[in-house]
């Protein structure tokens, strides 16, 4: 999924998908140690969404912080 796809959404929504991304980046770990072996190119793509999704979260919360310094609220 793009970046701007994902800036439309909620974020609550965003950490639950990322975090369901994350178990199963440690799931696939498990089984490269097991040597299952399973698709690369999987493990890679999973590492990329998470990173995505982080970029995302994070321009939101910058978006928000940055509101509450121009109103001058905590």
């Amino acid at each position: 999924m793009k970046a701007k796809e994902l800036r439309g959404r909620d974020p609550q929504e965003l950490q639950r998908e990322l975090e369901q991304l994350q178990r199963e980046l440690f799931e696939l770990r498990f089984q490269w140690q097991a040597e299952e072996k399973p698709d690369s190119s999987r493990r890679r793509r999973l590492r990329q969404d998470i990173a995505r999704y982080r970029t995302v979260l994070n321009e939101i919360a910058r978006q928000g912080a940055g509101a509450r310094a121009a109103t001058g609220r905590p």
